[in-house]
């Protein structure tokens, strides 16, 4: 795939149908970036008891290793979220025009 899927749609061509798909996709980009929020929420967690509670230190630093993993987890969902979500706006510019 060439990463812009709406690029040969223009606002006009658009009908009823395809505006609910849209709203559809926004939706589903929302609970994707939920998804990376919650995946790094466990990473940091998960690094922060294996810091907090093991004596290992292997596992220690497993733990150090998982929180700066969160963090590009939640950075890489953010601008995937941003991304999409600015191709979506390009296509649904004037929803006005649609018709049933």
């Amino acid at each position: 795939m060439n990463g812009k899927p709406y690029e040969g749609i223009t606002n006009g061509e658009l009908i009823f149908r395809d505006y609910l798909a849209l709203d559809r996709t926004m939706l589903a980009n929302e609970r994707t970036l939920l998804s990376y929020v919650r995946t790094a929420i466990a990473f940091a967690g998960a690094g922060a008891a294996l810091i907090y509670f093991s004596e290992d230190t292997l596992m220690q630093a497993l733990g150090w290793v998982l929180i700066p993993v969160a963090t590009l987890i939640i950075v890489t969902g953010f601008i995937r979220f941003n991304r999409m979500k600015r191709r979506l706006a390009e296509v649904s510019k004037h929803p006005e025009s649609c018709q049933p």
